[in-house]
């Protein structure tokens, strides 16, 4: 009996990716030592996230960085630095803006929900977020216009869940916020690249650290140095209630000391094209691969279910998986037109098998 079994949980199958929902990433046995090691002792936190600062600087080719307990946390806390600053009087009057300018305007296709919406971590930090242009159509002149005094942030949030239709690029985002001397954040949670987003010459880069870097539950904020002592002066104001543990602290370092900024291998493609060749095999499955649809170094197999002959659609077929033993959760961003996808990097080869045994199961039943 395992930790979770005690409880009367069922460890999952994840085929889904670095999801949330489903506890972020299996950590290596070198992340979890460094955290089982800083739970043996105290240390002064200002300290610790002073030097953690330099560590995340140097993984990401900027002057700064600052921990947090999650990507949306930082998106916060980056948005009630550009707001208040370092000045203690403006950072406990947060979430009120106090009358400064508090705006933070982001593209239309870019107000999304993650499992929470953008617009709320926005007003959690003091902003109020001013959506730009319509969703499939945004031009730099949309944006140009819409800046006033009000106006305390640009945010572009890069992420499968965006809209990638018809979006102004950052780089031009970039140049009118230099334009106007106003801020812009990026928010690339999800990311693999830790270097390429801080480099479009952003003010402030949001990533998690439970995702792609491997790390536990976390995330962090780097770039300019003003800016992320700003961002770790909110931990005396609204960050206080998502202030970062010690081990999550020394969890994240050691992954990211681990982590390459190259893109290694071939994102998964030949695994996952023999996995779609047997998938595909099955009643009422189309299996091909695709790669990740925001442009990441992933390629993912895409099921795209026939009801007729899997005697289900895909929505069916994904609770159906998900409801059994051991219980399997896809991907399932598109079940509702009818497509289901497998991503590769939380699955062991142990549990590709599984998988595979659960799809021939429920389907070979039909």
């Amino acid at each position: 009996m395992g930790v979770y079994e005690d409880l009367g949980l069922r460890p999952a199958i994840n085929a889904s990716g670095k999801m949330t929902a489903l506890g972020g990433s299996v950590l290596d046995d070198a992340v979890v030592a460094a955290m089982a090691e800083a739970a043996r002792s105290h240390v002064v936190m200002d300290d610790l996230l002073r030097v953690a600062g330099r560590v995340i600087a140097e993984a990401t080719g900027t002057e700064d960085g600052c921990p947090t307990t999650g990507a949306a946390s930082g998106t916060a806390i980056a948005v009630a630095a550009v707001i208040a600053g370092s000045d203690p009087a403006r950072i406990e009057m947060l979430p009120d803006a106090g009358g400064r300018p508090h705006e933070v305007l982001l593209l239309k296709g870019h107000s999304v929900n993650f499992g929470a919406s953008v617009r709320q971590m926005i007003a959690l930090g003091g902003g109020r977020a001013r959506e730009v242009g319509s969703v499939n159509k945004v031009s730099g002149a949309h944006l140009e216009a819409s800046v006033t005094e009000r106006t305390a942030a640009l945010l572009f949030v890069q992420s499968h869940h965006t809209v990638h239709k018809g979006q102004i690029p950052l780089a031009e985002m970039i140049a009118i916020g230099k334009r106007h001397g106003i801020p812009v954040i990026v928010d690339a949670a999800a990311e693999d690249d830790l270097r390429r987003w801080p480099a479009t010459g952003a003010d402030l880069v949001v990533y998690s650290g439970g995702k792609a870097v491997g790390g536990p539950t976390s995330g962090f904020i780097c770039g300019a140095r003003d800016l992320i002592e700003s961002c770790r002066a909110q931990y005396t104001g609204i960050a206080r209630p998502m202030k970062v543990g010690k081990e999550t602290v020394l969890g994240l370092l050691q992954a990211l000391r681990q982590y390459g900024h190259e893109r290694a291998g071939d994102g998964g493609r030949e695994r996952m094209t023999r996995l779609a060749r047997t998938l595909g095999e099955l009643p009422g499955i189309d299996a091909t691969v695709e790669q990740d649809e925001a442009g990441r170094h992933i390629h993912r197999a895409v099921l795209t279910v026939d009801p007729a002959k899997a005697g289900r659609d895909a929505q069916g077929l994904a609770r159906e998986l998900a409801a059994g033993s051991p219980p399997v959760f896809l991907r399932d961003h598109q079940a509702d037109s009818g497509r289901l996808s497998v991503d590769p990097r939380p699955l062991t080869p142990d549990e590709e098998e599984q998988l595979v045994r659960r799809f021939a199961s429920v389907l070979h039943s039909a």
